[in-house]
């Protein structure tokens, strides 16, 4: 269901980035600012973020609390080109606005997904930049460092948390050990929306995304020890039963209505 559209804000600026808009919270961002998306706003206090992605993201504090900023960036061949511009198609086009409303639904779904905080863009000429901040997850750490630990329960953690997504019809556009996290509970958590799409829960998306888990896995092991294929067989295991007892549970809902 998302954010209720009460407290759903969008507002339009303009600054000497260009003209834009900001899309946010009320509920958790009584005000908000452009300047927010800028990592330069927050001077020294912008901590990089060295896991993953492209150099293009930050972790800064304020009075919502811990979170993290990240600035779209693009990869491939088309960053040859521009590091960060895309085309301007539309406002309902904007990647980092469509990340934010998706991951708005996903969090006030339940899922183990960060609260999205404020999502913007900046048009310049025939393109545009964009920019999201999201909450931090206290305390997490990166799932690749569960590699060598093919017993621990995260495995299963894991395993649950992806088929929750993908019973939500949500295709993951990029899942790899450094989209998954683990707080101090052991719980995991999904990150990164970009390019991520709401569909039918189909087999053939679904393999696809947990392939490119594996591939990624494999990777980090740079060649050397295959305990994480122990690890993912469980995560596995447990995707299955997961994703099997969330249909389940649907199908009775169906035959009681």
């Amino acid at each position: 269901m998302g954010i209720a559209a009460a407290a759903l804000q969008t507002q339009p600026f303009r600054d000497e980035r260009g003209a834009g808009a900001i899309v946010f919270d009320r509920a958790r961002l009584p005000q908000a600012s452009a300047a927010w998306l800028d990592s330069a706003h927050w001077n020294d206090a912008a901590e990089p973020v060295a896991r993953g992605g492209r150099g293009a993201a930050w972790f800064v504090s304020g009075d919502f609390g811990q979170a993290v900023l990240r600035h779209y960036r693009r990869g491939g061949l088309a960053a040859r080109f521009s590091a960060d511009r895309y085309l301007w198609l539309g406002e309902a086009r904007v990647r980092s606005l469509a990340e934010f409303h998706l991951m708005s639904e996903l969090h006030a779904a339940g899922l183990r997904v960060p609260a999205p905080l404020l999502a913007g863009y900046w048009r310049e000429g025939l393109g545009y930049r964009a920019a999201i901040l999201v909450e931090r997850i206290e305390g997490a750490r990166p799932f690749s460092e569960w590699l060598a630990q093919p017993a621990s329960p995260v495995w299963e953690a894991a395993g649950l948390s992806i088929a929750h997504l993908h019973h939500a019809g949500v295709e993951h556009a990029d899942l790899n050990a450094n989209n998954l996290l683990v707080d101090p509970l052991g719980r995991v958590w999904i990150i990164d929306f970009d390019r991520g799409v709401r569909r039918a829960p189909e087999s053939g998306w679904r393999e696809a995304n947990l392939r490119r888990l594996a591939r990624s896995l494999a990777k980090l092991s740079r060649g050397g020890s295959s305990e994480w294929e122990r690890g993912f067989a469980r995560l596995r295991t447990a995707y299955e039963n997961a994703f099997l007892h969330a249909a389940d549970h649907l199908a009775r809902g169906k035959d009681r209505a």
